[in-house]
């Protein structure tokens, strides 16, 4: 595998010429990554890594028949919306078969970000109201208009919540304000944005949207409860706002059942707008708007055109049919069924285990594993979690943690995820478990307390492992591949060796 700069190299040469803020995955012992196929990543050294957390790689990295589309069709042309062609018609009435009849306007653009804010100009254009209702802890999208809307990062900056955004509880009936031992969470949680909108009328405030996550990804694999939805979409739209459904993360079968997460929530529930985007194009950077066209025509009247430079173009457009004809061909939303209840079992099994799983929550390829220090307080175990993930990287297989104290692991894996793939991730995980009770001696009801000492060592070696991957760099005028780091690999387990 040719590479132009050793790992050192790259890690140093990044450091020099990428802006800061821009993190990568294991910042302490970061992966180089060369090649992908299917669920699997590969390093410079060929080693293979389980891929579960890469929903962006929707039906697989590399996948043949996306790759062919794209490649045909840039042989051909690809040029802007405005000259007609037969790939984003076709397109759009492909997405919007998939979607409720009344959803039936397509407006295509580059990324889930630029979805979302166009959905706020929608929204925001359709009556004439400013004020926009989102969840504590969710996450929109990296651009300004969305920063404002996302406590997952402005509570973290130094910017204030916006005197126009309204922050509602998240649904989590795990650790949230009503848990599962309310009646009725659903009603009690969307009572709750029932009040913002009474308070923000009565501050002379008008309400334009309400936006959510089908599911919450960033703020903890969060699965709102049955009839949630239905219910704050009676609000809004009693408040002449609309409700838009954010599927950037969790649309095109990822849940099994349904083709769109907002669907479990049954035929009833239709929400005005849907965002969709990173599965869309399995890597390539495409994303939509669909909308109703009461809404689309109420856009238009303002006299301003919309015009997307790459939004809907010829390549983004065949990439996209190729993704929606391979989940069907491949029956990929059945196997997200199939996978998610097995491997959503065996995550139980191991909660059953290990007192260190507070809660497994999922659907199909969505899962999240909520790690606790104590049952009953539901103390979040974020120092375990990062130990976790690392441990996991070392024996091949990629997880992260989220949610708002970086306690939860994250899955979400390409879709062609199999059986045997969750059976090996969950095997991993139940070892590095039972070493890490072992090291601190948890038995019963002791506190996890007791892992201080042993994930101070660990934040240790991470610090060791930093500063020996970023010194010493020089330039690999070669080309040829590296193997660089061989001892700072194995570090971390010789720290914690037992």
């Amino acid at each position: 595998m040719c590479e132009l700069y050793s790992k050192r190299d790259t890690l140093a040469l990044r450091k020099k010429h990428i802006g800061p803020s821009c993190k990568v995955f294991f910042a302490s012992d970061p992966i180089k990554i060369v090649r992908a196929r299917r669920q699997y990543m590969f390093d410079e050294n060929g080693e293979q890594y389980l891929d579960c957390i890469n929903n962006v790689a929707h039906v697989g990295h590399c996948h043949p028949e996306v790759v062919k589309a794209a490649l045909k069709q840039m042989e051909l042309l690809n040029t802007n919306s405005r000259f007609l062609h037969d790939n984003i018609v076709e397109y759009a009435k492909r997405l919007s078969a998939t979607l409720p009849e009344k959803l039936s306007v397509c407006y295509f653009t580059n990324s889930g970000s630029e979805a979302n804010d166009l959905a706020l100009r929608l929204a925001r254009q359709f009556r004439g109201h400013q004020d926009v209702i989102t969840l504590d802890h969710a996450y929109h999208g990296h651009l300004s208009s969305l920063i404002e809307i996302s406590p997952y990062k402005f509570q973290k900056g130094k910017d204030v919540k916006k005197e126009f955004v309204h922050v509602a509880p998240t649904p989590d009936t795990y650790r949230g304000k009503y848990r599962e031992d309310h009646a009725d969470p659903a009603s009690a949680y969307a009572d709750e944005v029932k009040k913002i909108i009474e308070d923000a009328h009565n501050s002379g405030r008008k309400i334009a949207a309400f936006i959510a996550e089908s599911m919450q990804s960033c703020g903890g694999q969060i699965i709102p409860p049955a009839g949630y939805f239905q219910k704050v979409a009676k609000y809004v739209h009693g408040a002449g706002g609309v409700f838009i459904a954010d599927e950037v993360q969790v649309g095109f079968g990822r849940v099994g059942k349904h083709f769109w997460s907002f669907q479990m929530d049954g035929e009833d529930f239709v929400p005005d707008i849907v965002t969709m985007g990173k599965p869309m194009g399995n890597g390539h950077p495409v994303a939509c708007v669909v909308t109703t066209k009461e809404i689309a025509e109420a856009f238009s009247s303002s006299g301003m055109e919309y015009f997307n430079t790459y939004g809907g173009n010829p390549v983004s457009c065949a990439v996209g049919l190729a993704v929606l004809d391979i989940i069907e061909n491949e029956d990929l939303q059945g196997n997200a069924t199939r996978v998610g209840n097995y491997l959503t079992e065996l995550l139980k099994k191991q909660k059953a285990k290990h007192t260190l799983i507070g809660d497994i929550r999922g659907v199909g390829l969505f899962i999240g594993i909520d790690l606790v220090k104590d049952h009953l307080k539901r103390t979040p175990a974020t120092a375990e979690a990062q130990h976790i993930i690392y441990k996991m990287k070392e024996k091949r297989v990629l997880l992260s943690a989220d949610g708002p104290h970086r306690n939860v692991l994250k899955i979400k894996p390409p879709m062609c995820f199999t059986e045997e793939d969750a059976k090996f991730m969950v095997d991993q995980l139940d070892g590095v478990l039972t070493v890490l009770w072992r090291l601190v001696g948890i038995r019963g009801g002791c506190p996890l307390e007791l892992c201080v000492p042993v994930l101070q060592m660990l934040k240790e070696a991470h610090v060791e492992l930093l500063r020996d991957s970023t010194t010493g760099s020089r330039e690999n005028p070669s080309r040829k591949r590296n193997g660089m780091c061989a001892d700072t690999h194995s570090l971390l387990s010789k720290r914690l060796k037992t």
